[in-house]
């Protein structure tokens, strides 16, 4: 099956659709987004570093490691970060009062890094899970059904589009 899952359309989209589609992502991103970011660090670590951790939860082996260098790729691509600034935030959180994490030496390299939440930092991760399904909850109670199923799908495809621009 191909990648591209673009169904018929049943109905006629506005034509100003991106431009509305464009209207809206500021209000989301900035409203929205960075709030549910804002209820999974709970004050506790900066937005860098809460992307780091759901970046290893998400994307790293077991959810649970990730190497340096991808994690610097992943970011990068989010923010406007340097290598630095990366290095700092994943010091501080291997650092107390946080020891979220450990760094240490791969295997295949001496000069590479991985870095492995540790028993706190799954702790913490679970955390900002818990913290963001709850906001998230607030919001789509306030929606039916359909509403929700919606939205879900919207999201999925919206997820399935950017990948299939790289």
């Amino acid at each position: 099956m191909p990648k591209n899952k673009t169904k018929v359309r049943t109905e006629q989209a506005p034509a100003d659709a991106a431009r509305r589609f464009l209207e809206f992502y500021y209000p989301i991103h900035y409203k929205a987004g960075l709030r549910v970011e804002d209820s999974m660090r709970a004050g506790e670590i900066g937005r860098h570093q809460v992307a780091i951790l759901w970046l290893i939860h998400s994307e790293g082996t077991d959810g649970r490691q990730m190497n340096r260098k991808d994690i610097e790729r992943h970011l990068g691509a989010w923010f406007e970060i340097s290598g630095a600034a990366i290095t700092k935030a994943i010091r501080t959180m291997a650092s107390e009062p946080l020891s979220l994490l450990t760094v240490e030496e791969a295997a295949h390299s001496g000069r590479e890094k991985v870095v492995t939440l540790t028993r706190t930092g799954e702790k913490f991760v679970d955390g900002m899970i818990s913290r963001g399904d709850a906001f998230i909850q607030r919001i789509i109670e306030t929606m039916t059904d359909e509403e929700i199923n919606q939205g879900l799908h919207f999201f999925q495809r919206i997820s399935d589009v950017i990948d299939d621009l790289r």
